[in-house]
């Protein structure tokens, strides 16, 4: 597989495929970003910060995770010049092999795009993932969430392997590294498997 070479938008939190994420861009160099993106109708990468700040600092040096999620703007609100909203969305994974930043501040990095998961059919013995996510998202009008707040847009895929398995490690408390660590994972069987042992372990569903 070929690298290609993408701005990059390092965060303190892991972004997987099919995710929505809003986000306020107000640094020089992200807002000249954004609007490179726009008018090109590109994307660009978000990758989990192992160490350093989200926003610029004297002297700045970051870690970053190697692997990422290539995201697409959904929504943008460029009404002040200094400060753009937008909301995006995880398209595809991928792996970061080496990055460096540009004078203006930029990080970019040289990746390579994975394939997308497989459809896999949940089995029988994990079909407790979908049905404990299925009430969760039964829950959200309860709870007074609204359709700009739910992190994952329609359609739910509840019979979907990865995309249940996706969902769960976004929503679930864990740390960086476990996220991460499920985000390499090419198999999307495997990855809800890891993830049906975590919801056992907040009991959120039965073993």
């Amino acid at each position: 597989m070929s690298q290609i070479t993408i701005p990059l938008f390092p965060l303190g939190t892991v972004l997987y495929p099919d995710a929505l994420l809003p986000l306020q861009i107000f640094e020089v160099r992200y807002l000249d970003m954004i609007r490179r993106c726009l008018k090109e109708n590109t994307g660009f990468g978000i990758i989990s910060l192992k160490a350093g700040a989200e926003t610029r600092q004297p002297g700045e040096k970051i870690d970053l995770a190697k692997y990422g999620t290539l995201v697409k703007i959904q929504k943008a609100d460029a009404a002040d010049s200094n400060l753009i909203k937008i909301t995006v969305e995880g398209t595809q994974r991928f792996e970061l092999h080496s990055y460096e930043q540009q004078k203006n501040g930029l990080w970019t990095g040289q990746v390579t795009l994975l394939p997308a998961d497989t459809t896999i059919e949940i089995p029988e013995d994990l079909k407790s993932c979908a049905n404990a996510l299925a009430e969760l998202i039964e829950s959200f009008d309860e709870k007074g969430i609204t359709p700009e707040q739910i992190p994952f847009s329609k359609p739910y895929r509840l019979m979907d392997c990865g995309w249940v398995a996706n969902r769960w490690s976004e929503l679930l408390p864990l740390d960086p590294t476990t996220k991460i660590q499920f985000l390499t994972i090419d198999s999307p069987l495997l990855r809800l498997e890891l993830v049906s042992d975590q919801l056992q372990d907040y009991g959120l569903i039965k073993p």
